[in-house]
């Protein structure tokens, strides 16, 4: 969620740089600051809060420079606060960095650092990166070497730019993964950067985006890049249209696929704030349930509608399997229909990403006149779903713009398998052992999202061998059921071509009657318990002439064998295998709706926000 804006040129850096901050605004935050180098030194405002804070302590105390960072923060480690607000500054003052992603190996780090006398000042996991710069900078008086070194010993997906008072003509901006995006903008005597394109397009249309692994060395009239072991890269410039909608698009063709790759950063987002790295637990609290709240909950029953339904099927598994709560998913139109059995030991937990959604709504009114508790996961802070509840969990992923939900489908998961963890500790049912193991295996999510999104060029060709089928059957089995139904739905909103999701292990109470030469049948057959069911499945289906397209964990040698073709995910666990699995199903769908030239981001008949019966 955080954002990074930086410049070097002629102009005043100060309002360039908060200008920047305020187009970063939606991606959400709750601190923010500038450092800019003034007359040799570095000077820093930080705040806790919005924009507008910073911006009346910038008026109170101004600083001026034509180089410096900027930083918009959303709390992953340390509370929001003055101190904890980025830029970070190191021990001697002459080097600050801003940084969006976590540090997965902190901990190490900062015992490391301070068995040699470093001293923090903050509660952040940001700091390690600025000590550790200085101390490899203290040995070789290199500032791009230490940034390099600093780099191999960090884990995680970050973006990074540095600036140091011993370089005043230059910016140091990296990447590594994909959930810290870097994009430099080219100006005349004037360089820009920023994680995200609307902080750029007012001055200039000329950018160059880092990949990962990349490291640029960014001065006014100049830009050099590298790789991380120093492969030099030549900058590829890209002209990006002044239009803000088109710019936010960034080089994506529609925002649709540009959401389903931003799940790296919107899975990396969701977990801020939630996940405590010192202890390995979960913390949730918006949900404001305590020990004696969580441990008088006798059912939970999960509504929603469509998309946010089927995660709602993935989190009854999770909350019954982890927490030990009975829960029941009912279709948020039908909740108010069908007499349900709630009282006050019940919880109704309202799923939506505008939490605007009529018939959700109607659902938690429902569930307030039985005298239930009402949670909701929103994605829209303010909506009126997350107003009316007692408790909320947002899923922090920002705008989704595309009709059809991918980043806020994957996002609501994690969501419920957190509140999962979260409420067995409570309740007492969930080992130490077992919950850290838990939350070390949520922590892998992002970069396993990545490692899906790495097949896209082979689904792509997949996408058109099949972009003329008239039907599809999807098929999963137990954690992945309802990821059928999912995939089964992208097809049908954005390609309008009939589609089916049914448990696989009724195929032959019925479908199976449809399978042939000309029925492709989409398997989720990754290596969980339900592997050896889901090859039998493929195995009928190929003998009764059926196209079979398998979701198979990367390194399998008996699916492609007796599969047409294969969609390949990373081993996952088995938990956490819906948020992955169902990411080639997006992309597969996305790419046929592109190659039938339909309207990816607004397919007919469809609306973001249902607000009506």
């Amino acid at each position: 969620m955080c954002g990074i804006v930086g410049y070097i040129g002629e102009r005043d850096a100060t309002p360039v740089i908060v200008n920047g901050l305020r187009k970063l605004e939606y991606r959400g935050y709750d601190s923010a600051g500038v450092a800019v180098l003034e007359n040799g030194k570095i000077e820093v405002r930080r705040e806790a809060g919005k924009i507008s804070g910073l911006e009346t302590l910038i008026q109170q105390s101004p600083l001026h420079g034509k180089i410096g960072i900027g930083h918009t923060r959303w709390a992953t480690h340390g509370v929001p606060s003055q101190q904890n607000a980025h830029p970070q500054v190191g021990s001697t003052g002459k080097i600050v960095i801003v940084h969006n992603g976590i540090v997965e190996n902190y901990l190490a780090l900062k015992e490391e650092l301070s068995s040699e006398g470093v001293e923090f000042k903050s509660e952040t996991d940001t700091e390690t990166i600025v000590h550790l710069i200085e101390h490899f900078f203290a040995v070789s008086q290199d500032l791009y070497g230490a940034v390099v070194e600093t780099l191999k010993r960090i884990r995680g997906a970050h973006g990074i730019v540095v600036l140091s008072s011993d370089y005043p003509d230059q910016l140091i901006a990296a990447r590594l993964g994909n959930a810290g995006g870097i994009a430099i903008g080219l100006g005349e005597g004037e360089t820009f950067i920023a994680s995200d394109l609307p902080a750029l397009v007012e001055f200039t249309h000329r950018i160059v985006f880092l990949d990962s692994g990349e490291i640029a060395v960014v001065k006014k009239d100049s830009l050099e890049i590298s790789t991380i072991n120093g492969k030099k890269v030549k900058p590829v410039v890209q002209n990006v249209p002044w239009d803000p909608i088109s710019a936010e698009k960034g080089l994506y063709r529609h925002f649709m696929q540009k959401e389903i790759h931003e799940q790296v950063r919107s899975l990396s987002d969701t977990l801020v704030g939630r996940v405590e790295f010192d202890n390995y637990s979960i913390v949730l609290p918006d949900l404001k349930c305590d020990q004696e709240k969580a441990r008088s909950i006798q059912k939970i029953m999960i509504t929603a509608c469509g998309t946010a339904a089927y995660a709602g099927m993935v989190g009854k598994i999770l909350l019954e399997k982890i927490a030990r709560i009975p829960t029941e998913v009912i279709i948020a139109s039908e909740f108010r229909y069908a007499d349900p059995l709630v009282d006050e030991n019940t919880v109704v937990l309202a799923i939506s990403q505008s939490g605007e959604t009529a018939d959700t709504l109607a659902a938690m009114a429902e569930g307030r006149k039985r005298k239930a508790t009402i949670w909701a996961i929103v994605n829209a802070i303010g909506s009126q779903a997350m107003r009316v509840a007692d408790g909320f969990i947002s899923m922090q992923v920002g705008p989704e713009i595309g009709v059809a939900s991918t980043k806020a489908f994957t996002a609501p998961i994690l969501n419920l398998y957190m509140l999962a963890v979260y409420l067995a500790d409570l309740r007492g049912t969930l080992s130490k052992t077992r919950r850290i193991e838990l939350v070390r295996d949520l922590l892998r999510v992002p970069g396993l999202a990545e490692k899906a999104l790495s097949h896209e060029d082979e689904i792509m060709v997949l996408a058109e061998q099949y972009k003329h089928v008239r039907s599809a059957l999807y098929l999963g089995r137990g954690i992945n059921m309802p990821i059928a139904y999912e995939g089964a739905l992208k097809l049908k909103e954005i390609t309008y071509i009939h589609a089916e999701g049914y448990p696989a292990g009724e195929m032959k109470h019925g479908p199976i009657a449809l399978v042939d030469k000309d029925l492709p049948v989409i398997a989720l057959a990754t290596q969980d318990a339900w592997y050896e069911k889901m090859v039998s499945q493929i195995e009928q289906a190929k003998a009764r002439s059926g196209k079979v397209i398998a979701v198979a964990t990367e390194g399998d040698e008996l699916i492609p064998p007796i599969a047409d073709a294969v969609f390949w995910v990373p081993k996952t666990p088995w938990l956490l295998s819906p948020v992955i699995n169902v990411i080639p199903l997006q992309l597969f769908a996305y790419h046929i709706a592109v190659l039938r030239g339909l309207d990816v981001d607004q397919p007919r008949n469809l609306a973001k926000s249902v607000t009506v019966e």
